[in-house]
């Protein structure tokens, strides 16, 4: 693929995620009227991801006929070639969507076990957050670059927090105690993707959790491409952190803060 090619797909992923930012929005103002399902304990579903994953994928097979795509609400399309995937989130954060809370949209495109380009949208701000491999991350145009800070007390973690009935994600408070003194502050954003866009663009120092790998992919990227560490939980890399979902992305310093002390209280998976 070249340059020329990726920047075209990107801006395909971009129009396609900019449409589907104005449907969801459209059922986001009026949410109280919403059909919601229920996919498992603290996992909800509405119209407004079955509608906005459909958009996405029109969008980008007619436009990719042979390529394949993973989302978050149908079953996979497998095309012709398997050496592309787009991996689509149609609304990152459904909970927060339904309570009135900022959202994002995120799409990954890979090239085997590669990401290549992705974007991270979050409709109620307007704020598009791309990332090409090799070429840089951006929120609305403007270049994204990682400060490091190492002053313990000014580092802010975001994280996830599963209520106590919820068995996904076990030992996620004993994490919490773990890591919470004596930084900064602690923020649960609700979305995964909009997490890793916070670091990437330094609202965020660091984030930690583990999650799907669609939530992430292209928040992944975003925080590479803006000079941050991307690990999970004990130092490893993709081979580990694509696979279980555990994960850490921060800037230098508190990328070590968090390995150091997740490692006391998290057994390292296979």
């Amino acid at each position: 693929m070249t340059g020329f090619e990726v920047d075209k797909v990107l801006a395909d992923m971009v129009e396609a995620t900019r449409r589907a930012g104005a449907l969801t929005l459209d059922y986001f103002h009026r949410r109280e009227t919403l059909e919601i399902g229920v996919k498992g304990p603290g996992d909800f579903v509405s119209e407004a991801d079955e509608q906005s994953e459909t958009l996405i994928r029109h969008h980008l097979l007619s436009r990719y006929p042979d390529w394949s795509l993973s989302g978050e609400e149908f079953p996979p399309v497998e095309g012709v070639d398997s050496t592309y995937r787009f991996l689509v989130d149609p609304i990152d954060g459904t909970t927060n969507f339904l309570s009135g809370l900022d959202y994002t949209i995120t799409i990954a495109l890979r090239q085997g076990d590669k990401t290549v380009c992705g974007l991270v949208y979050n409709p109620v701000t307007d704020e598009m957050f791309t990332a090409v491999a090799g070429g840089g991350a951006y929120l609305n145009g403007r270049q994204l670059r990682i400060r490091d800070n190492r002053d313990i007390g000014q580092m802010v973690v975001g994280t996830g927090l599963p209520t106590p009935n919820l068995s996904l994600h076990p030992g996620a408070y004993s994490r919490l105690d773990a890591i919470r003194a004596p930084i900064g502050a602690v923020r649960v954003v609700g979305s995964a993707a909009n997490s890793c866009a916070y670091v990437a663009c330094g609202r965020l120092t660091g984030y930690f959790e583990q999650t799907g790998f669609t939530d992430t992919a292209a928040g992944i990227l975003l925080v590479q491409e803006a000079g941050g560490v991307v690990t999970d939980w004990w130092g490893r890399g993709p081979e580990h952190f694509e696979k279980s979902g555990v994960l850490i992305v921060a800037n230098t310093s508190t990328h070590a803060y968090l390995l150091d002390h997740l490692q006391q209280v998290a057994q390292p998976s296979a």
